[in-house]
């Protein structure tokens, strides 16, 4: 299976454009994060990952409707793409392989 490359704050992203569906844009992925997680996000950051989620292809974007709360600026709406679903299942996988490699004592439970 192909490598896929996810940084930690990427996966996040990407974990939090999924649970949005659909309602996912730059403020709205800001304010799940830091509420979900009691992790500060700048926006420059965020923006950054997107950026380069974008590039990699796991994610795609969208203009949505424009308001005059916004300037008339449209809001910019995030959706995972297939090649982002298998990233995301090939980090969980790794992940999963990894915790269940880990001694059953490694936490300070005794093996019965």
């Amino acid at each position: 299976m192909k490598r896929f490359q996810l940084g930690e704050f990427e996966e996040i992203v990407l974990l939090t454009i999924g649970v949005l569906f659909g309602e996912a844009y730059g403020v709205a992925i800001k304010k799940y994060i830091e509420d979900r997680l009691h992790r500060n996000v700048s926006m420059g950051a965020l923006h950054t990952a997107l950026v380069r989620l974008e590039d990699k292809g796991y994610i795609k974007s969208r203009e949505g409707e424009s308001t005059p709360e916004r300037a008339g600026r449209p809001k910019k709406y995030f959706e995972i793409t297939a090649l982002g679903k298998k990233a995301m299942e090939y980090s969980k996988t790794t992940r999963d392989s990894l915790w269940s490699a880990l001694p059953k004592n490694i936490f300070g439970i005794r093996k019965a």
